[in-house]
């Protein structure tokens, strides 16, 4: 039995010799000359921004009564159709970290919310239920633990530094952190210091019994 085999034609050779080199050259160039390339071309940021001007003032009119810290990490991955993840994705692994506050309003108290007795020894207040304000970032405490790009993304980071991927990750991170907060005790304990501090300072101006209660 013999085999016969059958040889590559020169032209089919030269083009899978230049496919080879087109491939060295594309992962190599990001490792070795677009880094030098953009230094060589790269743009200087001068901040030549004006003054801040003053535009509004809100009196603030809601108790900030606790807050709370949170960190989450953050595993966002996006994928291309059709493509390996070496050629065309992305893949961030962020840790996020940020506060959310927890106030009552007492800037909307009408007059059937406080009751005071006529020699003004007793006093009841009804009052909003706690509320949650929006989760706030902390930059120092927040950071990217690994970014992984494929071939395309990678040069295209090169030509455009997009902080789209940055923004995506930090709005995710700040989305876990708020619902983190719905499932905590954060209002709760809001309005127990709430009803603390207005119970002090009531009773240091000579109300003898205090009543604070929370409404729907």
């Amino acid at each position: 039995m013999t085999t016969s085999i059958k040889r590559m034609p020169g032209w089919a050779k030269v083009i899978s010799a230049v496919a080879l080199v087109l491939v060295l050259l594309f992962a190599g160039l990001r490792l070795a000359v677009l880094p030098g390339l953009r230094d060589l071309f790269g743009t200087e940021t001068n901040d030549r921004s004006g003054p801040a001007l003053l535009k509004s003032i809100q009196d603030m009119s809601r108790y900030n009564a606790a807050s709370g810290n949170f960190q989450v990490v953050v595993d966002l991955e996006k994928d291309a159709k059709f493509l390996p993840d070496a050629i065309r994705g992305t893949r961030t692994l962020y840790v996020g970290a940020g506060t959310v506050d927890a106030y009552v309003n007492l800037g909307g108290l009408a007059e059937k919310d406080v009751t005071v007795n006529a020699d003004r020894t007793s006093a009841t207040l009804r009052l909003p239920h706690a509320a949650l304000g929006k989760p706030a970032l902390d930059p120092d405490r927040s950071y990217a633990v690994s970014k992984q790009r494929g071939l395309l993304d990678r040069l295209g980071d090169f030509f455009s530094d997009n902080p789209n991927d940055e923004r995506a990750v930090q709005q995710l991170a700040s989305k876990h952190i708020g619902a983190a907060a719905k499932d905590s005790e954060l209002t709760e304990r809001a309005e127990k210091n709430t009803t603390s501090m207005l119970d002090g300072l009531l009773r240091s101006l000579g109300f003898k019994e205090v009543t604070v209660t929370y409404r729907a």
